[in-house]
């Protein structure tokens, strides 16, 4: 069976690696002692290539760390483009 690895969300160093493939699972993480959530090795690459070079197609600074990680979570797990998304504009601010 494959295995999928995961990396604490908190520290970034720590990887572990399930026979299962979920976007994520929270456990305490054995080298910096948070209960942190695991993220899927996939998504996280995808986040970090969105924050290296962000697309043009998304103002991906104003998405706080939580929606970015979910926008990597569905183009990575659930096919998704970066068409199917849109940023919403607060017009009060």
């Amino acid at each position: 069976m494959p295995t999928v690895t995961y990396r604490c969300s908190n520290c970034l160093e720590h990887t572990l690696t399930r026979e299962y493939d979920v976007s994520h699972f929270s456990i305490r993480c054995p080298n910096c002692g948070e209960f942190a959530r695991f993220i899927h090795e996939g998504v996280l690459e995808q986040y970090e290539a969105f924050e290296e070079s962000p697309p043009a197609e998304l103002d991906w600074e104003r998405l706080g760390r939580m929606e970015k990680l979910v926008v990597a979570e569905k183009l990575v797990r659930q096919g998704k483009t970066l068409d199917d998304f849109e940023v919403e504009v607060d017009d009060e601010a």
